[in-house]
């Protein structure tokens, strides 16, 4: 059994328990779960899992950060009396091998608003996204390889 799905069980065991179903409860018996399961595991070498559950939450903390930044611009780019709109479509190298990691990114960006993945290049080597607004190419590719690439690739090809 794999040991997600072991700490899902555990969670819902907990929220028996403790009989509410409430997401906070979930989620402090996952935590519980995931705890307990690292100390039982401790003993021989890590499992993959208790790597990637942090990567995960690293990840979505980026994702998080960076959607509610990008609300912030485009409500002010709508609420502004001159909209004040850059558009380009910026072509951005990947790094990334996994289809899973690209498809992933892609849709990740196509969230975030005020960005669009277009297309995939067939080599997938590049991923095309639309923005509308660019101040600098770079650093927008910068930003984005730094930000969810790293993470991606560490989550996916570690």
């Amino acid at each position: 059994m794999s040991l997600l799905l072991l700490n899902i069980l555990l969670a819902i065991a907990w929220a028996a328990l403790t009989g509410s179903f409430e997401p906070v409860d979930l989620l402090f018996g996952f935590g519980l779960g995931y705890l307990v399961l690292w100390l039982i595991t401790r003993m021989g070498k890590t499992p993959k899992y208790f790597r990637q559950i942090p990567l995960v939450l690293g990840l979505l903390g980026v994702f998080l950060v960076d959607l509610l930044r990008a609300n912030i611009r485009m409500a002010g780019i709508i609420l502004s009396p001159h909209m004040k709109l850059r558009p380009a479509v910026v072509a951005v190298p990947l790094i990334l091998k996994s289809e899973s990691a690209i498809i992933l990114l892609s849709n990740m960006m196509t969230l975030t608003p005020g960005t669009l993945s277009l297309d995939i290049s067939t080599d997938r080597n590049t991923l095309f996204m639309h923005t509308v607004y660019l101040d600098d190419p770079e650093e927008f590719k910068r930003q984005l390889l730094t930000g969810y690439e790293r993470r991606l690739k560490e989550l996916f090809e570690a």
